[in-house]
């Protein structure tokens, strides 16, 4: 997550750019859009140097872009290019703000292509019930969270896992985290997948633990409780943990709402021990 006031008003404004730039653009040329921004943030991982250079506020803007299209102009389409020069004429507080900013960007363009064809809210589910495989199982955790596994290596396993099973931007999306988590866990990046989807939508996401599943009518009515309390709509995901005992567990970004007897308790204990 990109927390700089300066790379955050940089990421805003090239992401309303692309917005602009995507417009026009058919299914395939999102595509192509999101793939060939996907492949920019690979390069300025790796090219280090690169990177610093085209992120150094003091070279002119004009040198950046100038660098920038003298290196990618025909290994990337015009559109992609637009971004890319747009992006490196700003002020960003880091190089790698910069390059995690288009990886960010190449989502935004996946995320429209799945507007595009209706399939978001498909998408966002396979992207949360990912996440809870993951969680439930240590042996991929501790090899996806792990900084020092080769990338190449956390891609193969992740094409191994979902390629055939998931849709092909699900893939997309979590082959691109597994190759660069941005010194996050996976499971976070993961989460932030779902966040930038709900974004698109102008939702936010409320991840729920309950003791007992919920019916789609008592996960309707939760989600309708919520979108009144934080004034925007709410997308919510259920997983169940028997653990909790009863009631529920609602994290939404930092904020934890915990009606879990497992909570209740824990808290009783803090206070008898304190």
């Amino acid at each position: 997550m990109i927390q700089h006031i300066a790379s955050r008003e940089a990421l805003e404004a090239t992401n309303r750019h692309l917005l602009e730039v995507s417009e026009p653009l058919n299914g395939v040329g999102l595509a192509a859009l999101g793939s060939d921004l996907d492949g920019v943030s690979d390069l300025l991982l790796v090219q280090v140097s690169l990177r610093r250079t085209v992120s150094e506020n003091t070279l002119s803007p004009d040198i950046r872009a100038g660098i920038m299209e003298r290196l990618l102009t025909g290994k990337i389409g015009a559109p992609a290019l637009d971004v890319v020069q747009f992006a490196v004429r700003l002020k960003w507080a880091s190089s790698r703000d910069l390059q995690d900013a288009m990886r960010r960007l190449s989502r935004t363009a996946m995320f429209r292509r799945a507007e595009r064809t209706g399939e978001l809210d498909e998408v966002e589910d396979q992207l949360f019930r990912f996440g809870r495989i993951v969680d439930a199982a240590p042996e991929l955790s501790v090899i996806l969270d792990d900084p020092t596994a080769d990338p190449e290596a956390r891609s193969a396993l992740v094409h191994r896992l979902l390629s055939g099973r998931a849709h092909t931007l699900v893939t997309e999306l979590v082959d691109a985290l597994a190759r660069d988590t941005a010194g996050r866990s996976f499971t976070h990046g993961v989460r932030e997948l779902l966040d930038q989807a709900a974004q698109r939508r102008d939702k936010i996401v409320a991840f729920v633990k309950t003791a007992r599943p919920l019916t789609d009518e008592q996960q309707a009515r939760l989600g309708a409780s919520l979108g009144r309390i934080y004034g925007r709509p709410v997308t919510t995901h259920v997983e169940v943990e028997p653990g909790l005992l009863g009631g529920i567990r609602v994290q939404i970004g930092d904020e934890v709402i915990d009606g879990t007897v497992a909570g209740r308790l824990d808290e009783l204990h803090r206070k008898m021990a304190g």
